[in-house]
């Protein structure tokens, strides 16, 4: 249990101190990658990008290379920017926490605003919803 309370107070402790902006930079640019993406699918008629995920077997592989694609800066720009926190704060590596920052600031909203912005777009530009 030490080790959770370890890890739960270091990724609470990145609220505040060095490198704050990145609590707020990394997610807008999540945000805005999802938009970009969201609209485009919505122009060319796909269905939302997080459903199609897990239901759509044949083309999960190809979103999932087209999602990396599309994120990986945001992510490769989180780590960097974790692992100068890490070595500024901790004075060492905390790979667990590592995966846990980048995920919950880049990856996530990525993941989750994408398909609803397909939807909304699409409503708004034709009138109709896209099928899941």
């Amino acid at each position: 249990m030490d080790d959770f309370d370890r890890i739960w107070t270091e990724l609470v402790g990145r609220l505040t101190g060095p490198l704050t902006f990145r609590v707020i930079l990394q997610p807008a640019m999540a945000i805005w990658f999802a938009t970009r993406d969201g609209m485009m699918d919505a122009r060319t008629g796909r269905p939302p990008y997080f459903w199609s995920i897990f239901h759509d077997a044949a083309e999960r592989r190809h979103l999932l290379t087209e999602g990396w694609k599309h994120i990986r800066r945001v992510a490769v720009l989180g780590t960097v920017m974790d692992l100068i926190y890490q070595m500024l704060v901790f004075k060492g590596f905390r790979p667990l926490e590592l995966v846990i920052v980048v995920f919950v600031l880049a990856i996530l909203p990525y993941l989750l605003l994408r398909g609803p912005i397909n939807r909304v777009v699409a409503r708004w530009r034709h009138g109709r919803t896209v099928a899941p």
